[in-house]
C-alpha cells in the first residue's frame, strides 16, 4: 500500500473568534478521519497595517466599507486560546496544527510543542519570518499560491539556510483564489513543483466541491489541505468556499480510497480475481467427437471457457500429437488425452 496521505482539513478562522464553535470544528475534523485540523494564528495589527485592503472574494462577503485588519480583528482568536485548543484536539485524538501570521505567532506556536510549521501562500516571500520558522529545525508544509517556480525555489534555500532540513518540507501547490475557477487550478504544475525541485509536493484546495483534492491525490499529492466549515451560510471570509461536514467526510472517504487503488505499481493477479481466471479464459476443447489415435489439427480443437485445462497459449504443443482416447465434443482436452 502506498504511503498515508496527509489530510489537513482547515478550519482556519471559519470559528468566526468563537472558542466554542472551534472546538466544534475539532469534533469535525475527527469524525470526518482527518489527520490534521488547521487554525491560523495572528495578531491583527502584526500581520496587516490599517490601509490594507480585502480581497474582492472578502469584499463578497463581509462589509464592504470595513478594513481587513477590522474584519480579522472580529474573527481573530486571542494567542490565549490556541494553549487550550491544542490540548482539545490532544484529547480528540487529532493532531493540530496552526498557521502563524507573525513572529510573535511563532513564537507562542513553538512554545506550545508544535512539531509542523504551516507556511501560508503570503509569506513565501517574508524573509525574516522565513528565516525564523526554519531556524526551528521542524517538519514545514510550505503553500505556493501566487507564486513562481523561482519564488518557491528562493524560499527553500532560505528554510534550509537556516536549519531545516530539505527532506522535512512539503510544498503544496495552491491557488489563492476563493474559490479557485477549475480553469485556474493547473493540477500539472504540482508536478512540474515535485520534479522541478526534487521535493515532495502536495495541493491545498480552494475550488468548490471536492473533485480536485482526489484528482491531486491520484496524481501523486502525498499531503491535501481543505477548508470547511459548521455552515457555508455563516458570514465571515471564507465559510463559501469551505466544504460542509458531510462533505469533508466524503472527501476523506474517496481520498482513502483512491490511496487504497493506487496500490504499488506491481502488475500482478490480485487475490480478489484469481477466481475468475477459470471463468473469463479459456481452454482448449474438442470442436467434434474425437477418437483414439486421431492425429489432432486445428481444425479439431477449440477454445471455449472453463480455463482451467490447457491454455489456448499451448495450442502448437497439441496440433499434430496423438489421441490416448476417445474425447467427446465440447469436453476440454488435457495432456493426459494426448500422446
Amino acid at each position: 500500500m502506498p504511503n498515508r496521505v496527509l489530510i489537513i482539513a482547515e478550519a482556519g478562522q471559519n470559528h468566526n473568534g468563537d472558542y466554542d464553535q472551534a472546538i466544534r470544528l475539532v469534533d469535525v475534523a475527527k469524525a470526518a478521519g482527518a489527520d490534521i485540523v488547521k487554525f491560523q494564528t495572528g495578531v491583527p495589527g502584526l500581520v496587516m497595517s490599517r490601509f490594507a485592503q480585502k480581497a474582492d472574494y472578502q469584499k463578497a462577503s463581509t462589509a464592504r466599507d470595513e478594513s481587513q485588519l477590522d474584519m480579522n480583528r472580529k474573527i481573530n482568536l486571542p494567542l490565549e486560546a490556541f494553549r487550550p485548543l491544542k490540548e482539545y484536539c490532544e484529547k480528540a485524538g487529532i493532531r493540530f496544527l496552526s498557521t502563524p501570521f507573525d513572529l510573535v505567532s511563532v513564537d507562542m506556536l513553538a512554545g506550545l510543542g508544535m512539531d509542523t510549521f504551516k507556511i501560508p501562500s503570503g509569506e513565501i516571500t517574508n524573509l525574516p519570518y522565513l528565516r525564523k520558522i526554519g531556524a526551528l529545525g521542524r517538519k514545514v508544509i510550505l503553500s505556493s499560491g501566487m507564486c513562481r517556480l523561482g519564488e518557491i525555489e528562493d524560499a527553500l534555500d532560505i528554510l534550509v539556510q537556516a536549519g531545516t532540513r530539505r527532506k522535512d518540507i512539503i510544498a503544496m501547490h495552491c491557488n489563492t483564489e476563493y474559490p479557485t475557477p477549475y480553469g485556474d487550478v493547473n493540477l500539472r504544475a504540482m508536478l512540474t513543483i515535485r520534479d522541478a525541485l526534487k521535493i515532495p509536493v502536495g495541493y491545498s484546495d480552494h475550488s468548490l466541491g471536492i473533485e480536485v483534492p482526489i484528482a491531486a491525490v491520484a496524481m501523486g499529492a502525498v499531503a491535501i489541505e481543505k477548508h470547511f466549515t459548521l455552515d457555508k451560510n455563516q458570514p465571515g471570509p471564507d465559510h463559501k468556499a469551505s466544504l460542509e461536514p458531510d462533505e469533508l467526510a466524503a472527501m476523506v472517504r474517496s481520498i482513502r480510497n483512491i490511496e487504497l487503488a493506487l496500490g504499488d505499481g506491481v502488475k500482478r493477479v490480485t487475490d480478489s480475481e484469481r477466481k475468475n481466471m477459470a471463468i473469463a479464459r479459456r481452454s482448449v476443447h474438442a470442436a467434434r467427437d474425437l477418437h483414439t489415435g486421431e492425429v489432432l489439427t486445428d481444425a479439431d480443437i477449440i477454445m471455449k471457457r472453463p480455463g482451467d485445462g490447457i491454455s489456448p497459449m499451448e495450442m502448437d504443443r497439441v496440433v499434430g500429437r496423438k489421441l490416448r482416447r476417445d474425447v467427446g465434443e465440447d469436453c476440454k482436452l488435457t495432456w493426459n488425452d494426448l500422446g
